[in-house]
């Protein structure tokens, strides 16, 4: 059987409730150009692994530019989770993670899959611990 290379609405953190939990209590780490909030919690209930993505209007004035960089995020993030998302299921974790991009320029898809892979090793550790 092929890998899932998906992310469906179930893997992605839309709740208010949840992203406000993220930025009171969640753990902060920085992959330049990414600032990452993460929650790490026992007890999985549905998906073990909830990612979302912001990009600041205060450095990229224009939509079409906020969109771009959320797009490549989150196409480097679902081609590359898959371990991380094993990681999870089996030590039976609820892992939250908010990637922030605070970069000025407009950057390119190879250096965003290399940050966000970097990131996702980064979780993988904290996970294992």
């Amino acid at each position: 059987m092929a890998k899932q290379l998906t992310l469906g609405k179930n893997e992605r953190l839309k709740s208010r409730k949840g992203i406000e939990q993220l930025f009171k209590e969640g753990k902060k780490m920085i992959v330049a150009p990414y600032r990452v909030l993460y929650i790490l919690e026992k007890s999985a209930k549905g998906s073990s692994l909830l990612f979302a993505a912001a990009v600041s209007a205060k450095s990229f004035k224009n939509a079409v530019d906020r969109n771009r960089i959320k797009r490549l995020t989150r196409e480097a993030w679902r081609l590359q989770k898959n371990d991380l998302k094993k990681k999870t299921e089996s030590a039976n974790i609820q892992l939250n993670v908010f990637l922030i991009y605070t970069g000025k320029a407009l950057p390119e898809y190879k250096e965003v899959f290399t940050k966000v892979g970097a990131v996702l090793n980064q979780l993988e550790k904290r996970v294992a611990e």
